[in-house]
C-alpha cells in the first residue's frame, strides 16, 4: 500500500480517518487549508498527492447556501480529479450521503450529486461511501424543526449513524479495492418524531413533538425511504436510542 492523501483532514470525519490510517501504519498526508492545501485554487494539491496511491475526499463546504455549495463541490472535485489523474492515483474514495439522488429540492444534495457525477465520469477507480445522517447532527436537525415550544417533524424516517463508524468505514474503504457506490447507516430506522423525543429527553426539554405533513428536512420533502439505506447496506452497531 502506498501513500494515502486525506483531503478535509481537519474536519470531523477527516481527523478520525487520518488517525485510524496512521495508527494502522499507513503513510498518511493530512491535507487541509490549515496545512496549506486549497482545493478551490489548487494550491498544494499536487504536492499532497505526490506518490499517493489513494485519495480520500471527506471535504465539506463552508457554506450550505445553494450557489456557494454547488460551486465548492464542483470546483473542489474537478481540482482533485484532475490532480489525481495526473498523479496516477489508483483509488478515489469519497464520502457522500444516503438519499442524495432522491432529494433534488435540496441545494446541498444537488451539490453532492454533482460531486459524485464528476468522480464517476473521471475514469478513476472509485468508492463512494454514502452515509446516513450522523448521530452528532441530531441536535442541529431538531433545532431546525423547532418553532417556539413545538418541534414540527416530517412524517418520515431517519437512520442516524455514529460519526466514528462512518470514519472507520471510510478508512476501511481506503485500504480496500474500489467498489463503486456503497451505503452505510445506523442499526435502526426511526421516525423523525422518535429522533426528536430522544434529543429532547437527553436535554431535559419538555417540548411538544408534532408530526406535520408540511414539515421539510432542510427545505426538502422527505418520506419513509428518502434518508434510509436500501438492500445491501452496511449497518453500524452504535444505537442512537
Amino acid at each position: 500500500m502506498g501513500k494515502i492523501a486525506v483531503f478535509g483532514a481537519s474536519g470531523q470525519i477527516g481527523r478520525q480517518v487520518a488517525d485510524l490510517l496512521t495508527a494502522e501504519g499507513h503513510q498518511v498526508v493530512a491535507a487541509s487549508r490549515t496545512s496549506g492545501v486549497d482545493v478551490l485554487t489548487g494550491e498544494g494539491v499536487a504536492d499532497a498527492l505526490r506518490d499517493a496511491h489513494v485519495l480520500v475526499d471527506v471535504l465539506n463546504s463552508p457554506s450550505y447556501e445553494d450557489d456557494p455549495v454547488l460551486h465548492f463541490f464542483s470546483t473542489a472535485t474537478r481540482t482533485l480529479v484532475g490532480a489525481a489523474a495526473a498523479a496516477g492515483v489508483a483509488h478515489y474514495v469519497a464520502l457522500s450521503i444516503v438519499g442524495v439522488t432522491r432529494l433534488p429540492d435540496s441545494g446541498y444534495m444537488r451539490a453532492k450529486v454533482a460531486q459524485e457525477t464528476l468522480i464517476e465520469a473521471s475514469g478513476l477507480p472509485y468508492t463512494i461511501v454514502r452515509a446516513t445522517q450522523f448521530d452528532e447532527f441530531a441536535d442541529g436537525i431538531v433545532a431546525t424543526l423547532t418553532e417556539g415550544d413545538v418541534v414540527r417533524v416530517p412524517d418520515a424516517r431517519i437512520q442516524p449513524i455514529a460519526a466514528a463508524e462512518v470514519a472507520a468505514h471510510v478508512a476501511r474503504a481506503a485500504v480496500g479495492s474500489p467498489v463503486g457506490v456503497v451505503e452505510i447507516g445506523g442499526p435502526d430506522k426511526i421516525t423523525f418524531a422518535e429522533l426528536a423525543r430522544v434529543v429532547l429527553a437527553r436535554r431535559g426539554e419538555n417540548l411538544s413533538v408534532v408530526v406535520d405533513p408540511d414539515a421539510t428536512y432542510f427545505g426538502a420533502r422527505v418520506d419513509d425511504d428518502s434518508l434510509v439505506t436500501g438492500r445491501g447496506a452496511v449497518l453500524g452497531t452504535a444505537r442512537f436510542t
